[in-house]
């Protein structure tokens, strides 16, 4: 039996907008900021090498914390569904209407994705790449999470999302590929990447890291994986939308971030935890840490009542994909914007070595204010 709906169900979840802006902090440059901090606080020019290597991605098999920003991405989008599909129900509207919406936010968030990692701004086919993005991922993950959530009885749900996960596995241990056989997992040696290269070609996918290497990362079958994490988001959701005690909430989170962590790790024995692959150990562990989070955000927000302490975060969470997209694409100009506006500061600080400190918080401190200004103004940037 399902419990009830909270009756907020339809109101902004202010842990999840507080998620979604920790998530978004270290897409528009958090990541300089935090390292610039730690290097003066141990007045030393570099920052800790632990604290560099987290916040930088693992190249195939491991996961650092830098690594969670996009399943958090894709788990957070899962997480506010059942809010907004309970709003569609609860005011009769009609599943082609729906439809339309999920077409539409599917669109929009496929052509945001090429603008952003695509090259599709460069107006060149020849470099246009049509499937890179997370932006993309979660097209594909809402998309089937939605349908699921519109037809499929929901104490169905769970066994979807573990047949999508083992699935998954099954498939890339299972099914041979030409000229390598089965159970290669090795990086552009693998089914998902053979899969990607038949389909795209040319068109697919590299990401250049130093040393001069390029990474394959899994698109097409790993749609099975982006959707069990938006699914996984979802049943989060579902968790905060029930008419449960707050106390009971916050239990419920944290024990299934705990089981979430638990299987990943076990699984990671047979499925290695591969970012650039999906792979279901990696979504089961990113997702545990997601559940963990969710409740820390939960317990301040609503346990605590601390909701100033997250208000800034809050800020970006309700813009997110305002605070995703203009650092991509304007990046250069705020950064100049920045210079402009804290040269001077950050000269005059110079002796004290805050140098880079007030130059990341200034670019930083710019993207906040664009995100408060549309918040007060109650712009959202929506798809």
């Amino acid at each position: 039996m399902n419990p009830p709906s909270s009756p907020t169900a339809t109101e902004r979840v202010v842990c999840i907008d507080a998620l979604r802006g920790f998530d978004m902090f270290w897409i528009m440059g958090g990541k300089p900021l935090i390292l610039a901090l730690a290097a003066f606080m141990i007045q030393a020019r570099e920052p800790p090498e632990w604290l560099k290597g987290q916040l930088e991605h693992t190249h195939w098999v491991g996961f650092t914390a830098y690594d969670l920003i996009n399943p958090l991405f894709l788990f957070i989008v899962g997480a506010a569904m059942p809010f907004s599909f309970n709003k569609y129900r609860a005011a009769g509207v009609p599943c082609r209407v729906i439809y339309r919406r999920m077409a539409s936010r599917f669109t929009i968030l496929w052509v945001l994705g090429m603008m952003v990692q695509g090259d599709l701004l460069k107006l060149d086919w020849a470099t246009v790449r049509p499937f890179t993005n997370v932006l993309q991922t979660i097209a594909c993950g809402y998309v089937v999470t939605g349908l699921m959530m519109l037809h499929v009885p929901r104490r169905f749900h769970v066994w979807i999302t573990v047949a999508l996960l083992v699935g998954y596995w099954l498939l890339m241990a299972l099914v041979p590929v030409p000229g390598l056989g089965t159970g290669v997992m090795e990086e552009d040696r693998n089914l998902a990447a053979w899969i990607d290269a038949s389909i795209l070609g040319s068109h697919g996918y590299k990401h250049h890291v130093e040393g001069g290497y390029t990474t394959h990362y899994g698109f097409f079958l790993p749609i099975m994986t982006f959707s069990a994490t938006v699914m996984l988001g979802m049943y989060a959701g579902q968790w905060l939308n029930s008419a449960h005690a707050p106390r009971r909430k916050f239990v419920g989170l944290v024990a299934a971030g705990v089981g979430s962590l638990a299987l990943g790790w076990i699984w990671s024995f047979w499925f290695p935890i591969i970012k650039p692959l999906f792979t279901s150990s990696m979504v089961l562990w990113a997702c545990g840490w997601a559940f963990l989070l969710l409740a820390l955000f939960y317990a301040l927000t609503d346990l605590l009542g601390w909701r100033a302490l997250t208000f800034p975060l809050v800020v970006i969470g309700a813009n997110a994909l305002f605070a995703y997209m203009v650092p991509h694409l304007f990046g250069a100009q705020i950064n100049g914007m920045s210079g402009v506006l804290f040269d001077g500061l950050a000269s005059r600080l110079d002796t004290l070595g805050l140098t880079s400190v007030v130059w990341s918080a200034g670019f930083v401190l710019i993207m906040w204010l664009m995100l408060w200004f549309l918040y007060r103004n109650k712009l959202f940037w929506r798809v």
